[in-house]
């Protein structure tokens, strides 16, 4: 009973469809940019697209669809999901341009000495580009889904 409402449940599955879509794109976006295939991006939490973004677009287009635009969950879902864009876009994406600078001063403080397993994760966050990428992707899912399954 409950897995069979949780497949009919149309919003999460454009949730899940719109994340899992994304992280699946930055693998070949990842090649493209620097010519080495980079399989770890499946799970990475930056680059291209945002993945955050595209979840959240994904979701609140299919909630606009399938329960209305007039819906009060809507009007939150679109609060929730502009507060998601921009922190992936913004405090995230600044936190991994401090973690990139910390970490070339610790290499060049402590040349030759090995500082992977502590170095500060850099890519956490996006450019406005990923980001656009994200929401592109984000209202490309659920208007499809929504055409294939009305």
């Amino acid at each position: 009973m409950i897995i069979e409402q949780l497949i009919q449940n149309k919003v999460l599955f454009a949730v899940l469809s719109g994340w899992l879509i994304a992280q699946a794109l930055k693998i070949p976006f990842e090649y493209f940019r620097s010519r080495r295939w980079m399989w770890a991006m499946l799970f990475a939490p930056g680059g291209m697209p945002s993945s955050h973004s595209a979840l959240m677009v994904a979701g609140t287009l299919a909630v606009g669809l399938y329960h209305g635009f007039n819906n009060p969950i809507f009007a939150i879902a679109v609060g929730i999901t502009m507060i998601v864009v921009h922190d992936a876009s913004g405090v995230r994406r600044q936190a991994g341009m401090h973690a990139e600078r910390i970490n070339l001063l610790f290499e060049e403080l402590l040349k030759g000495h090995l500082w992977d397993e502590n170095e500060l994760k850099e890519v956490i966050g996006h450019t406005p580009l990923e980001v656009i990428g994200g929401i592109i992707l984000g209202l490309l899912v659920a208007i499809v889904q929504w055409l294939v399954w009305p």
